[in-house]
């Protein structure tokens, strides 16, 4: 899946913990389907068609912790970036909320909209999205424009709703 520099659609990328669930939801976002997907090593792309007229081209960037000091190479263009949390993970939750500190220090990320997706919602021990706000400190961010909506990747719930989210954030930016 080699990137196609001539697709000048707006890139949105997917960070997160490992075993949050980015390849997931890229695969229900492209296939609508379900995937069995292995720790990500590197990255995944896709374009994603929201309409007749937009399409994204959205990558999905390898959580775990070796791989995360590659984040920032991905920022170039950038126009939103989507952070994943497993909602239910309450023992990683600070883990997340520093991994996400560190890149939104990235110069590349200045002005950037942030829109975090607290996924796993259908797991009965899942948190809100105000508690995943809180524990993330969402509310914290000077200067910039956030949003927190919940889905589910395995059920594809709310996934449509952020990406249509992640669409209007690109077109006030």
């Amino acid at each position: 899946m080699g990137h196609n520099h001539s697709c000048t659609c707006p890139q949105v990328i997917l960070m997160g913990l490992d075993s949050a669930g980015k390849s997931t939801l890229l695969a229900h976002l492209l296939t609508g389907q379900v995937m069995d997907t292995s720790p990500t090593i590197g990255f995944n792309v896709g374009n994603l068609d929201l309409d007749k007229k937009t399409s994204l081209t959205v990558w999905d960037v390898g959580g775990q912790k070796s791989m995360r000091t590659n984040w920032r190479f991905y920022l170039d263009d950038c126009q939103v970036l989507v952070f994943v949390v497993d909602s239910s993970d309450h023992a990683r939750m600070s883990e997340a909320q520093k991994a996400l500190k560190k890149i939104l220090s990235d110069e590349k990320l200045r002005g950037v909209p942030l829109m975090v997706l607290a996924n796993k919602k259908d797991l009965p021990n899942s948190m809100t999205i105000r508690e995943v706000s809180t524990l993330l400190d969402l509310p914290g961010l000077v200067g910039r424009r956030w949003q927190i909506q919940a889905c589910s990747a395995l059920q594809g719930l709310g996934l449509n709703q952020a990406f249509t989210s992640i669409n209007k954030m690109i077109k006030k930016n």
